[in-house]
């Protein structure tokens, strides 16, 4: 990688005059412009727009790209404190590209730094720090104590052989006073603590380091760890965690359980104990349109298909949400109560019938209905049906849980084609939700996923964002943690400088 001048900005700007240079002189035919862009623009020289000339200046400079060229020109600028904040923050949230790019410009920036040592799983310098001063192995370090840095580092994804390190590091910690139990803060004020647990478990998905904090004395019962546990695709840490005594009661984790429609761990909350949920579960099966097997494990558990929740029986549900299986199970069971006007209206809607001409009152409607369109959404092929709900009368930008609308939950999901729709409808842009985030922040956040389905397009959503004119803050250009994200926010930046903004826009 190439040195930069410490004078950022009079670097860039000589930069982009280069890549305007080179514009001109392909644009007039000169066969040594021609060659430079077919060298470093794989997609050949057709329809060259201004960040492709950006990107041959930057792979001529020995970086792989401009936004990663002007992340590094801009990183310069920072302190030393402030990019060592930088490092422990992307070893946290396993941007492992701008790790990488940190040390690479400056190799000894975790120097005297604990936590990020230890969130890089330093052994030899964080042995040397507690032989120095054994006091730090619980003293914070930055926003976090110790442990913490450790468990909530997802540097294991990036350095997989260095796994040993890190059970040094933390077999160190715990004995030189180190509380596997030790937790911070979500945030500032608000009592709801994320345990280290938490974070080896469901932040990082360190499943290895989950089971030591569990043999080492760490609870189960920490609030957080056993329902994020059945978002991780797999039951291993479902399994631990209820091995060593993990209670569901009061968890939720039933339902979060069956938003990913995952029969098996079910069927291991139910066997431990879940019966504070029971009730409302066939309500949430209709929701989540759960399959045969869900459905099948709560009936076996004594869900009652009779129970009625937020003005709405079970079996109006499962129609009003399109869920054949549920419905047909319930019909099996009979009796079946009768569905009101509205529910026959959205039922039909469910099963792709558009409206005769006959509207419903939103306000009207019982709660668990109110929020039907952004409770689908995530689900397959589910425009049309969206759309059949709105021209019945059905509020497409009712803020829901937390704050969030429909169409921020488009974009968090990463669905260009049903945030499109949404945005067509005029939604209102400057809503704020109660995560303190516009639309564009739903969709960053929702880009950094660690697991995201191979059919999502953040990228598309957030230029669909920015077509629209909402603003681009300056700190997503610095903070972004997906990779491509950052490549396509950097360019909209050059091309629509004026777009950018201090502050959340």
């Amino acid at each position: 990688m190439s040195n930069i001048p410490d004078t950022p900005a009079s670097t860039l700007d000589a930069l982009r005059r280069r890549a305007k240079v080179l514009r001109r002189a392909y644009e007039a035919g000169a066969p040594a412009a021609i060659a430079r862009l077919r060298a470093a623009v794989p997609r050949g020289t057709g329809d060259l727009k201004h960040a492709d000339f950006l990107h041959v200046i930057a792979r001529e400079q020995g970086f792989p790209s401009w936004p990663k060229l002007k992340w590094a020109d801009e990183t310069i600028g920072l302190s030393r404190a402030q990019r060592q904040a930088r490092l422990r923050a992307a070893l946290m949230q396993g941007q492992h590209w701008i790790v990488q790019q940190l040390l690479e410009a400056t190799p000894d920036l975790a120097d005297g730094d604990l936590g990020a040592q230890i969130a890089l799983y330093d052994r030899a310098a964080v042995a040397a720090a507690l032989v120095d001063d054994p006091t730090l192995a619980v003293w914070p370090s930055g926003p976090r104590t110790p442990i913490l840095h450790l468990t909530f580092s997802r540097h294991i994804v990036a350095a997989p052989d260095k796994a040993v390190d890190m059970f040094a590091i933390a077999e160190m910690l715990v004995a030189h006073g180190a509380d596997v139990n030790d937790a911070v803060p979500v945030q500032e004020g608000v009592d709801h603590p994320l345990s280290a647990l938490y974070g080896a478990l469901s932040h990082a998905r360190n499943m290895p380091l989950a089971r030591w904090l569990l043999e080492q004395g760490a609870d189960p019962n920490d609030g957080e760890s056993l329902y994020h546990a059945t978002e991780l695709g797999h039951c291993e840490g479902l399994e631990m965690l209820l091995a060593h005594g993990a209670d569901p009661r009061g968890t939720n984790a039933l339902l979060r359980a069956m938003d990913f429609d995952d029969p098996e761990a079910v069927r291991m909350i139910l066997a431990a104990g879940a019966d504070d949920q029971i009730d409302r579960a066939l309500h949430h099966a209709a929701i989540r349109r759960c399959g045969k097997g869900v459905i099948a494990a709560l009936l076996e558990a004594g869900a009652d298909p009779a129970h009625v929740q937020d003005g709405a029986s079970a079996y109006g549900a499962a129609c009003v949400y399109g869920n054949a299986a549920l419905k047909a199970a319930i019909e099996a069971a009979g009796p079946m109560p009768p569905l009101s006007r509205d529910e026959q209206l959205m039922a039909a809607a469910a099963e792709g019938q558009d409206s005769p001409g006959e509207f419903i009152d939103p306000a009207g409607l019982p709660m668990l209905y109110r929020d039907i369109i952004r409770e689908i959404i995530a689900f397959p092929d589910v425009l049309g049906h969206i759309r059949r709900l709105v021209a019945l009368g059905v509020e497409y930008d009712k803020p829901a849980a937390l704050g969030v609308t429909p169409v921020q939950i488009a974009g968090w999901e990463g669905l260009p084609e049903v945030m499109g729709y949404l945005l067509s409808l005029k939604p209102d842009l400057s809503h704020v939700n109660d995560y303190g985030g516009k639309l564009l922040g739903a969709i960053l956040h929702g880009s950094e996923k660690p697991a995201k389905p191979a059919d999502r397009d953040h990228v598309a959503c957030a230029r669909m964002a920015l077509e629209e004119g909402v603003a681009l803050p300056r700190w997503a250009l610095r903070e972004v943690g997906d990779e491509a994200m950052a490549d396509f926010l950097a360019g909209w930046a050059e091309a629509h400088p004026g777009q950018v903004v201090e502050g959340d826009g």
